[in-house]
């Protein structure tokens, strides 16, 4: 079994209360768009049309919003290439790497269960 809250907040002063950092990054990460862009990138390194096509849905000015947020975050990074036309591409970077692979059997649960909680 996975560690309690209590646990979580043992030793950690005022974890998870109103004006801490982890209520930023939950919004940030767990965002309809953001773990949806995260998720994508789990493939690997993608290009912007490649990632508005695997999240459907989403607006350019959503994307790019997303984009900034987790590249500010340090999960994502972005690589621009001087080339016409431009190139650019972003990747997981080491701490989303080690993000996702705590939140992929997450996703897979979701996954699994989605459509029978949904039906309810």
């Amino acid at each position: 079994m996975a560690v309690s809250f209590a646990e979580i907040q043992a030793g950690r002063d005022q974890v998870f209360t109103e004006n801490c950092p982890t209520r930023v990054v939950l919004d940030h990460v767990m965002s309809k768009w953001g773990v949806l862009v995260l998720l994508a990138l789990t493939d690997g390194t993608a290009r912007w049309g490649e990632l508005r096509r695997a999240v459907a849905g989403i607006s350019e000015k959503m994307l790019a919003s997303t984009l900034r947020t987790l590249e500010a975050d340090g999960l994502v990074a972005r690589t621009a290439y001087p080339e016409v036309p431009p190139r650019v591409e972003y990747a997981l970077t080491a701490r989303g790497d080690e993000l996702m692979e705590r939140m992929l059997p997450l996703m897979e649960w979701i996954a699994d269960n989605a459509t029978e909680m949904v039906a309810r």
